[in-house]
């Protein structure tokens, strides 16, 4: 599966060094100079210098054949533009827009947007939603693959583990913690406490692993 991801701050960067992780083919683009500089030695051909706005950028991003294309720009409008050109120009088969003002969700699915992500939104239905132990809600769905949500109960066996020493399902990958109202990304020496709201990048089949692991 081939994903464009525009716009390489801190939710693009981490969404892409995710999947790039898991094998997926990744173009992350990327318009400030600087930022692109940098990212450049992390992740090669993988980071296109551009503005995803501009069809001449999306076209040498691969758009003409990508599967999915998130934009993650920290303007709503950047992100509109984008996906509606990437419907439009390159029939691309699925669109997902970060969403930074959560009044313009409805405006987004009207002019077909695929799919919307609020992170205020979500963060805040995280943290006011009392879940169930086990509790597993996809938050973001690909073709594949999705990002779910599962919150990690009292006595689970995993609590004070490193994440290195985890066995997790295949092709699973563990993003990010919410605890106490602050979003942490994990990394392979991080901890998980009780009551962690872990986000997790998994497919179908490694759902009910995960669900039996936590």
């Amino acid at each position: 599966m081939f994903i464009i991801i525009a716009g390489a701050g801190r939710v693009g960067y981490n969404l892409a060094k995710g999947l790039l992780a898991e094998g997926y083919e990744v173009a992350l683009v990327e318009k400030d100079k600087s930022r692109y500089q940098i990212l450049d030695d992390e992740f090669g051909e993988s980071v296109i210098y551009g503005d995803a706005s501009d069809t001449y950028t999306l076209k040498q991003a691969g758009a003409n054949r990508c599967d999915i294309l998130v934009a993650t720009a920290g303007n709503d409008e950047d992100n509109l533009v984008i996906c509606q050109m990437a419907k439009i120009i390159y029939m691309t088969p699925k669109t997902i827009a970060r969403v930074n003002d959560p009044k313009n969700e409805a405006l987004f699915t009207k002019l077909g947007i695929d799919q919307t992500v609020n992170t205020t939104n979500m963060i805040s239905a995280l943290i006011g939603h009392k879940v169930g132990t086990g509790f597993l809600a996809e938050l973001l769905s690909f073709q594949n693959a999705e990002i779910v949500q599962i919150e990690v109960p009292e006595g689970s066996e995993i609590i004070g583990k490193p994440i290195k020493d985890l066995t997790l399902p295949k092709d699973t990958l563990l993003i990010a913690s919410i605890r106490n109202e602050q979003v942490l990304v994990l990394k392979g020496d991080s901890t998980i406490l009780a009551n962690d709201s872990l986000i997790a990048l998994t497919n179908k089949a490694g759902e009910e692993a995960l669900r039996k692991l936590i």
